[in-house]
């Protein structure tokens, strides 16, 4: 968060309390991060919002600029500025959509977290984060280089947070349900499974000072864990990865994250591995 120097926040002019910048003022305030303010609309003018917003946080000593933009969908519309503007994180407030419009078309905010190039921080309710639980969702089981540097950006970007609120970080991360025909006998106790989680853990633990307390490794599906992990400590913000899977797939299984989204009651995090994100910002230059 704090090498974060520009943010981008969409702002929905229907909603004049607009929670996507209150959390950027609260970012920006601790970061000292520019805010790039961006309407995204095609029908109407919106430059009297835009000035009345940008000229009472150039008073609060913020540094903004405003701009309405359009360009196909809300998704490529956000992408292309933030990728004109160089900003290093995107806040959105999420829009639920109706079930029966999500099982007929991809809703915005699942576009926005598959193809955009840098964290996006998709905002749900008005809950303070000061003082309150910050979660971090990592994937223990996946042991790659990849996901043990995006596991790293997750809990990093959930210190920060804690340290920045003065909250708590919890980390959690779901594993498989005892297989009694696995090749590995330790997949075939609970116990060993959860006991191979957590020694998994003891590095992250130590560099980022996360005791056993704040250490949850449990049993079952990661798109049921969270939320129910999120709801049980009221949590703030919920920070988790994605790999941003697309097509038949992803429209038939569903990312955990797009999943998660709709579940949880707090402010989501989104990040993705250091190489998608450097794929995903080829693509948007190149279109």
């Amino acid at each position: 968060m704090q090498a974060i120097r520009s943010i981008l926040v969409v702002i929905e002019p229907e909603h004049a309390d607009s929670l996507a910048l209150k959390r950027g003022r609260l970012i920006a305030g601790v970061t000292d991060a520019h805010l790039h303010l961006l309407v995204c609309d095609r029908r109407h003018e919106h430059s009297a919002l835009l000035s009345q917003l940008k000229a009472e946080l150039r008073e609060d000593g913020y540094s903004v600029t405003t701009e309405q933009a359009w360009n196909d969908s809300l998704h490529e519309t956000i992408i292309d500025v933030q990728q004109a503007e160089g900003c290093g994180l995107v806040i959105k407030q999420h829009m639920p959509d109706s079930p029966l419009k999500k099982a007929l078309l991809t809703p915005a905010d699942w576009k926005l977290l598959r193809y955009c190039p840098t964290p996006v921080l998709l905002v749900k309710t008005a809950t303070p984060w000061s003082g309150g639980v910050i979660l971090a969702a990592i994937d223990v089981g996946n042991t790659d280089s990849e996901h043990r540097a995006l596991h790293d950006s997750i809990i990093d970007h959930g210190f920060e947070i804690a340290s920045l609120a003065k909250a708590q970080l919890h980390v959690i991360s779901a594993h498989p349900s005892p297989m009694l025909a696995a090749a590995d006998p330790t997949f075939q106790l609970r116990e060993t499974i959860a006991a191979r989680y957590r020694e998994q853990c003891k590095a992250f633990q130590a560099q980022f000072d996360v005791d056993d307390a704040h250490l949850h490794i449990e049993e079952g599906p990661a798109d049921v864990l969270i939320p129910f992990a999120a709801h049980k400590w009221q949590a703030a913000v919920t920070i988790i990865g994605t790999v941003a899977r697309t097509g038949i797939s992803g429209a038939l299984i569903g990312n955990t994250a797009e999943v998660v989204l709709d579940a949880v009651e707090s402010d989501v995090l989104v990040l993705k591995p250091q190489a998608l994100m450097d794929h995903l910002e080829a693509l948007a230059i190149k279109s």
